[in-house]
C-alpha cells in the first residue's frame, strides 16, 4: 500500500489532473524515467526522507498533504513530479548511495530538503525570499531554512551543503548565488551563521 512509504507535506500547488509535470531534477545526466518502474523505498532512505519532512512540518504548520516517496532506476538522480494531484519524490538507489557514502545523511537530508522547498514555496512563500530568485535559488532558501531545523551539527552542515554543491539542477545559477539563498533561509529560520560556509 502506498501509505506504508508517504509523508505528509504542504504541496497545494499540484495539478489536480492532466499528465505528470516533473517539477524539478537534481544532478546531471540523461534521464528515461519511467513511471512503471517505481519501487518502494528502502527503510534507510524512508528514514532519511521523514527526517527532512519533520523538519519542513516545522514550517507547513498545517494543512500538509501526502508526499508519496519511490525509487526507481531510471530516475534522473533525485526527482519531484506532480501527477494527478499528489507528489511523488523518485530518487535513484545508485545515486542516494554515492551521496550517503560522500555526504552522510546530511547529505540525503539537504537533497530532499531542496525537493521539499519547491512545494513550501509555491505552497506558502515568505517575505524573507527575494522575488527576484528563480525558483531554483527559492528552493535552495527553503532548503536553508529545512536545514536550519533539522537541527545538524557544523559538521553536518558543511556535508549538506557539499551534497547541494554537487548535485544542482541544470538550471541551477553558480555556487555563489545559491549559497546566499541557502544562507538567507538558514539564518531567517534560525540555524547559526557560524555553521554556514563554503563546502570542503
Amino acid at each position: 500500500m502506498l501509505i506504508k512509504y508517504s509523508v505528509s507535506l504542504m504541496v497545494c500547488w499540484l495539478p489536480l489532473s492532466g499528465a505528470a509535470q516533473v517539477i524539478c531534477v537534481l544532478g546531471s545526466g540523461a534521464s528515461s524515467y519511467k513511471a512503471s518502474a517505481d519501487q518502494r523505498p528502502s527503510a534507510d532512505a524512508m528514514q532519511l526522507v521523514a527526517r527532512a519532512n519533520a523538519a519542513a512540518k516545522t514550517i507547513c504548520v498545517s494543512n500538509c498533504p501526502e508526499v508519496v516517496v519511490f525509487r526507481n532506476t531510471t530516475a534522473s538522480n533525485l526527482m519531484l513530479i506532480a501527477d494527478a494531484g499528489r507528489a511523488k519524490l523518485v530518487y535513484a538507489p545508485m545515486v542516494f548511495a554515492a551521496v550517503h557514502d560522500r555526504y552522510g545523511d546530511a547529505g540525503i537530508v539537504a537533497l530532499v530538503a531542496h525537493a521539499l522547498g519547491h512545494a513550501l514555496d509555491d505552497g506558502i512563500g515568505a517575505a524573507w525570499i527575494d522575488k527576484a530568485w528563480t525558483t531554483e535559488l527559492r528552493a535552495d532558501s527553503w532548503a536553508g531554512c529545512t536545514l536550519a531545523r533539522s537541527s545538524l551539527s557544523s559538521a553536518e552542515v558543511q556535508a549538506a551543503l557539499g551534497a547541494l554543491a554537487d548535485y544542482p539542477s541544470p538550471s541551477h545559477p553558480k555556487w555563489n548565488f545559491r549559497l546566499q539563498a541557502i544562507g538567507a533561509g538558514y539564518t531567517h529560520c534560525g540555524g547559526a551563521g557560524s555553521k554556514l560556509g563554503a563546502p570542503k
